[in-house]
């Protein structure tokens, strides 16, 4: 562990390396890394772990990859941008982000922690306590302190609910998974002809591109709301039946239409044929159930590129999962403990963030390769292998105090659906955000 000056020159070094490493992993022209470097002062995110170098070196790959100045960026906008959540407001009020039944629980013999967000989560949780669905977070926890943490996590998966041990790391994984890709980018199918992008006069560099968004919650939407940023027609579809917090839509919906669609139906592929892009949120082994496997697309669509994003990666191909679970299991919680035992928080979803901007430069980077080598590529990123990217990174043995940023100049807002909300603005320099629209206000069609 290191403080103060040699915990910054470390923590920026880390964070160059980083982004070199990705940088080269995804295929990008070297010459644009040349003069970047991390800024004296990593983005104001809190924490023991280098979670502000973290989330510099994702936004700088995101920015190379759409061809603009690394240099520019601003480090208290990137940490609003990681907390968007924060400064998110519905006509004036902060909206709740967190249900009652999310977060850490001590147990006889540890802690778990639980996501209830989505309804039929905190639904499955209570039927696996054997409670009543309206059952609040003190009956949960009076209930919970008597169950050994195995037996907890067991019991509330057995009907679909969501919940991890609190771990502590693992050094032997987390070194072993931080030698595979942090992004990875394979060409999947050789036959496929090369494919231009159309050229605009307005200076976005994926306008004509139409992209498929079937993920969820924060780090698919934050990969495809980036690549809307970079000109991108992107159209998300969601399962009927299954509504998205209205915030977290507001919070990454910009520059999207929003759209309900089974994935099983015909239409979907319809749509794919004439897609350059689908990003899949799916778990694994959902989406070798629903046909969307990226070697059975390429067959059918040659030339298409297929972004695949999971909680705990193709290793772990049937779990759920969130980056509040990621952080517990991986050992991010513990080290962030301030006694040791007691398990603590990231200062913001940072696994989910980072994600999404690598993702979003890893699918720039696969468009660029197959406008001029052609075939079909896929891209595959997870929240857990950003875990273990993070606890390899230097630590503190204290976090930094936390640093009030004025707000004023990183946010926008926007007229929605009869609403007034403000969000946070780009993190990457030259764009602006076109405002969100209404969930599940368009048609499935491009």
């Amino acid at each position: 562990m290191t403080d103060t000056a040699d915990h910054t020159a470390s923590s920026r070094d880390a964070g160059a390396r980083l982004l070199a490493r990705v940088w080269s992993e995804i295929g990008g022209d070297p010459d644009r890394l040349v003069g970047v470097a991390p800024p004296p002062v990593a983005p104001p995110l809190p924490s023991r772990l280098a979670t502000g170098s973290l989330a510099w070196a994702g936004v700088a790959a995101a920015t190379l990859a759409a061809g603009r100045d690394a240099r520019r960026l601003d480090p208290d906008r990137i940490a609003l941008a990681y907390r968007s959540d924060r400064v998110l407001t519905v006509d004036g009020s902060t909206p709740p982000v967190w249900s009652p039944l999310s977060g850490f629980w001590r147990t006889v013999d540890g802690w778990i922690r639980t996501h209830g967000n989505y309804p039929h989560h905190a639904a499955a949780l209570c039927a696996g306590l054997a409670l009543d669905p309206s059952a609040d977070a003190e009956v949960v926890r009076s209930v919970l302190q008597d169950l050994h943490t195995d037996d907890a996590v067991a019991a509330i998966s057995a009907t679909g609910g969501l919940a991890v041990p609190v771990r502590r790391e693992d050094r032997v994984v987390d070194a072993a998974l931080r030698r595979t890709p942090v992004v990875a980018v394979e060409r999947i199918d050789v036959d496929a002809e090369p494919r231009a992008i159309a050229r605009s006069d307005d200076d976005l560099p994926l306008r004509g591109i139409r992209i498929l968004d079937l993920t969820r919650v924060i780090a698919g939407p934050v990969a495809t709301r980036t690549l809307a940023l970079f000109g991108a027609d992107v159209l998300r579809l969601d399962p009927p039946g299954l509504p998205e917090p209205e915030w977290q839509h507001l919070d990454t919906g910009h520059g999207k239409r929003s759209a309900l669609l089974d994935a099983r139906s015909d239409r979907m592929h319809d749509l794919l044929a004439d897609a350059d892009v689908v990003v899949l949120g799916y778990r694994p082994a959902a989406i070798q159930r629903l046909g969307l496997a990226p070697d059975a697309l390429a067959r059918r669509h040659p030339g298409i590129i297929v972004a695949q994003l999971s909680a705990w990666g193709t290793d772990d191909p049937h779990r759920a999962g969130f980056d509040s679970l990621v952080q517990a299991e991986s050992g991010i919680a513990l080290a962030e403990s301030s006694d040791g035992s007691t398990p603590a928080a990231l200062p913001a979803q940072a696994l989910d963030h980072t994600a999404g901007y690598l993702l979003a430069a890893a699918i720039a980077s696969a468009l660029d390769h197959r406008r001029t080598r052609g075939g079909s590529w896929v891209v595959r990123t997870s929240l857990r292998r950003a875990a273990a990217e993070l606890l390899g990174m230097p630590r503190r043995r204290m976090p930094a105090a936390e640093t009030r940023v004025d707000a004023t100049p990183h946010v926008a807002g926007f007229r929605v659906g009869g609403s007034d909300i403000v969000t946070a603005r780009p993190a990457i320099p030259g764009f602006e955000f076109r405002p969100p629209r209404p969930w599940a206000s368009d048609q499935p069609r491009w």
